[in-house]
């Protein structure tokens, strides 16, 4: 794909906007029907949407091993047995560390209380003001409200893990088909379209989420992995403990823009406050991490996306928000893959180019815009 240069990037006039009023209306329905019927299937769907992204990040391996000869049925399964047993090793040597800490809470929470006594009595404060009103509202209240009981605890944690398991299960089983078929969906959507400009059309569409949202994913996980490692190495050298046990943590959080960098820089306040009398070595670990944070998120991961992925950080944020809430962690983790794809899809597609241009970032970073290249140039 030719960069377009920046005096070729698409004016406000070559970005149509709708003007049928009918349209419109039948477009918002169907959009509120279509968020409405995910979260609805949202145990569904998610293991489903998170199979083919993990699909996009082993991919090229399985077709390297592919291209060494071996059977594409012994490549899939070797990558679904590999993603096992690391996610298996790490689920095991993250356990012990994780259950120690959880062991040390009840102590962990009253050192924490003294060390923040000033700020517990204001809490004490808040409470007591708000256990008056409480009192206050009863009386006037009258005769207390009967209390409904929920299901007991056991129940609930044996639905949770019942239906993490069946998510786990299916995303391994239909990661494993899709890695057995290949490139067969393409192929088909492309036999199905009636005209050769829709084919090439979907071909450069398919192609282009596969490639940047693979890239994206693979980029972001190296990054991950090397500010995983050097929050383990400060931790290590500051002398907090379980320094693997915060590199992970730094590595999972890191996958959440904005956010999930300040939960870790809380998680390791916490930790340090936990851990040493001096505030300032108590606060020391949070700070090495916020600053290797800020040099890979301002410096290093901007240049290596640079032209891959230029997203709207204040629909980031937005879409961050919005998929926790339909799907809780999983939608937080997967709210940026879903942007870029359909960012992807709207640049792609004339009618949608004007939502593609609202999604990106700012004019002059739109070298590379494919709305503004026909579909054979685009694929070039």
């Amino acid at each position: 794909m030719r960069a377009v240069p920046v005096s070729e990037a698409p004016e406000r006039k070559d970005l149509p906007l709708p003007t049928d009023l009918k349209a419109l209306m039948l477009v918002g329905i169907f959009t509120l029907m279509a968020f409405y019927a995910l979260y609805l299937t949202g145990e569904i769907v998610v293991p489903i949407v998170i199979a083919f992204l993990l699909k996009l990040v082993l991919q090229p391996a399985t077709e390297t091993l592919v291209g060494w000869h071996v059977p594409r049925f012994l490549a899939a399964l070797v990558m679904i047995v590999v993603l096992i047993a690391v996610l298996c090793s790490l689920g095991f040597a993250l356990s012990g560390p994780a259950a120690s800490w959880v062991s040390k809470a009840p102590q962990s929470f009253t050192r924490l209380e003294t060390r923040l006594a000033s700020f517990a009595a204001i809490g004490h404060d808040l409470q007591r003001a708000s256990r008056d009103v409480e009192k206050i509202t009863e009386d006037a209240a009258g005769p207390p409200a009967v209390a409904v009981k929920g299901p007991p605890l056991s129940t609930f944690l044996f639905s949770g893990t019942r239906a993490l398991t069946a998510g786990l299960l299916t995303i391994v089983v239909l990661l494993f088909f899709l890695l057995v078929s290949g490139n067969s969906f393409l192929r088909r959507t492309v036999e199905i379209l009636p005209t050769l400009t829709d084919k090439k059309q979907a071909v450069g569409i398919i192609s282009e989420v596969q490639r940047t949202v693979s890239t994206y994913l693979g980029i972001v996980t190296m990054m991950n992995l090397a500010v995983g490692l050097l929050t383990g190495l400060a931790a290590y050298f500051c002398g907090l403990s379980d320094p693997i046990l915060w590199a992970s943590v730094a590595f999972l959080l890191n996958y959440v823009p904005f956010v999930g960098p300040l939960v870790c820089g809380a998680i390791l306040t916490l930790a340090g406050l936990l851990s040493f009398d001096p505030i300032w070595q108590a606060l020391l670990p949070a700070a090495i991490y916020l600053a290797i944070h800020v040099a890979e998120g301002e410096i290093v991961t901007p240049t290596l996306l640079a032209r891959r992925l230029t997203l709207n950080p204040v629909l980031v944020i937005i879409s961050l928000v919005f998929w926790y809430w339909m799907w809780g962690v999983a939608g937080a983790l997967l709210a940026v893959p879903m942007l870029a794809t359909l960012k992807i899809v709207c640049d792609r597609v004339q009618p949608l180019a004007a939502i593609g241009y609202f999604l990106g970032t700012e004019a002059r970073e739109m070298q590379a815009a494919p709305s503004t290249l026909p579909v054979s140039d685009a694929n070039k």
